[in-house]
């Protein structure tokens, strides 16, 4: 008998997983209908600058904070300290989850000859280890798009039990990682396969309040205003890296988010650089444009910080001051002219491979260092390569970081592997602090 190739493996495991998650869901949709979408809080942690969620697992019940990685691969929390559940059961070496997510290793069980399924859960603000892949009921609250409506339940959602080690770095109070990556154990399609829903998310990021992860079918809408609609979002495609930039993952596909960027302008002139770092350049996925909730900040290639910061003091017009670490151009923030929505300064654009145009306005550019001192939120990564031991340097040509994605809202299309974009809600009145999490 011909033996099955490892593509056609996966393929089949997907299916299958899909058809059990389904059916185990499908007892309790004739009484309960399944939800149209389904929402998570985010808060920013002021000291660390992560996104913070909280999730709820376990039997009984257990509240958790996490940190959130929007490419992250798994959600992983430190099993070693209080983690109790009588609906936690391990994943099995060999099984179709074990196979969805690309486990290179087993572990002993301890109790019986069966092996544990292991994985790498990654922290990117410090170390990598081994962890073991685990199922457990998983609670979610559901939405109309409006509204938030009644918790409902995944039976046995995927995650990794990580030691406590793997902490180190994270927000006080914070247990471990939720990845929404774009791999197949990543809460998106686990989510998408539970309730039979679009694999699509959106993020709304806010730098003061609650903002929203939202999956599923649309709407969402913010006081009033319906970010979801198609006419008012832009669309660039996803672009897949051939390979994970963590050094765990390597040789795999990377689940993080890659967009096309072929210029940079500031007053619609084209920023000059060396524009071939912003593809792929070799078999090790550096380079390219990426999106991140890791990065506090947008992150650019040293050439590329240099003539952007170089290009945007020569467009502002106005002395600097001495700069404020990690920034580069600092002002006083009394010569800085202010509109309603923020800082009047002059826009990043963001042009894109497709012609379209990513615009960043003064409340996403501008940082309150405090002192009246108001920084362009650019940082330098570091060159492209690995240069010397000791040396900062940077996988990524340009990571588009949290602060400016604060207040657009982003929504991730996977199955037809697109990016939505709304450019910035405050000109529209509106923020992504204004979903209302309160009335049931």
């Amino acid at each position: 008998m011909a033996s099955l190739s490892s593509p056609t493996i996966l393929l089949f495991s997907f299916f299958l997983i899909s058809i059990l998650v389904s059916l185990s869901n499908a007892t309790t949709a004739k009484t309960v209908p399944f939800p149209k979408a389904l929402v998570l809080r985010v808060t920013k942690d002021t000291k660390t600058l992560q996104y913070i969620t909280q999730i709820t697992q376990r039997t009984p019940a257990v509240q958790a904070k996490v940190v959130l990685d929007v490419g992250g691969e798994f959600l992983w929390v430190d099993c070693e300290k209080g983690y109790k559940s009588s609906t936690k059961k391990s994943v099995p070496c060999g099984s179709p989850q074990c196979l969805l997510s690309l486990s290179g290793a087993c572990s002993s069980n301890g109790k019986s000859t069966e092996s544990i399924c292991s994985v790498t859960p990654t922290n990117p603000f410090s170390v990598s280890t081994s962890g073991d892949l685990f199922t457990d009921i998983f609670y979610i609250q559901s939405t109309n798009g409006f509204n938030p409506g009644k918790s409902v339940s995944v039976p046995n959602l995927p995650f990794v039990c990580a030691p406590n080690s793997l902490l180190k770095g994270l927000a006080s109070g914070t247990v471990g990682m939720v990845g929404l990556g774009r791999n197949k154990v990543a809460l998106p399609s686990l989510l998408s396969s539970a309730f039979n829903f679009p694999r699509k998310f959106g993020i709304c990021l806010s730098g003061h309040s609650n903002g929203v992860v939202f999956f599923g079918k649309e709407p969402l809408v913010l006081h009033d205003v319906h970010v979801t609609d198609p006419t008012s979002l832009i669309y660039t495609p996803l672009i897949r890296n051939p390979r994970s930039l963590v050094t765990t993952s390597q040789g795999n596909p990377s689940t993080e988010y890659f967009i096309g960027l072929k210029s940079i302008n500031i007053e619609d002139k084209p920023v000059k650089f060396n524009t071939t770092l912003l593809t792929f350049k070799n078999e090790n996925g550096h380079g390219g444009t990426k999106i991140s909730t890791i990065d506090p900040y947008t992150t650019l290639e040293t050439s590329i910080y240099k003539a952007v910061v170089a290009a945007y003091i020569k467009a502002v017009k106005i002395p600097t001051v001495k700069a404020v670490a990690p920034f580069g151009a600092c002002y006083n923030a009394k010569s800085i002219g202010f509109t309603w929505i923020g800082p009047n300064v002059p826009r990043i654009d963001l042009v894109l491979t497709n012609d379209k145009v990513w615009s960043i306005i003064g409340p996403n550019l501008m940082v309150n260092v405090g002192n009246d001192v108001l920084c362009l939120g650019l940082v330098d990564g570091g060159p492209l390569h690995f240069v010397d031991w000791g040396v900062k340097f940077t996988p990524t040509a340009v990571v588009i970081g949290g602060f400016q994605i604060e207040n657009n809202f982003l929504l991730f299309d996977l199955g037809a592997s697109r990016l939505g974009f709304s450019k910035s809600l405050l000109p529209r009145q509106t923020e992504c602090s204004n979903f209302n999490f309160t009335s049931v």
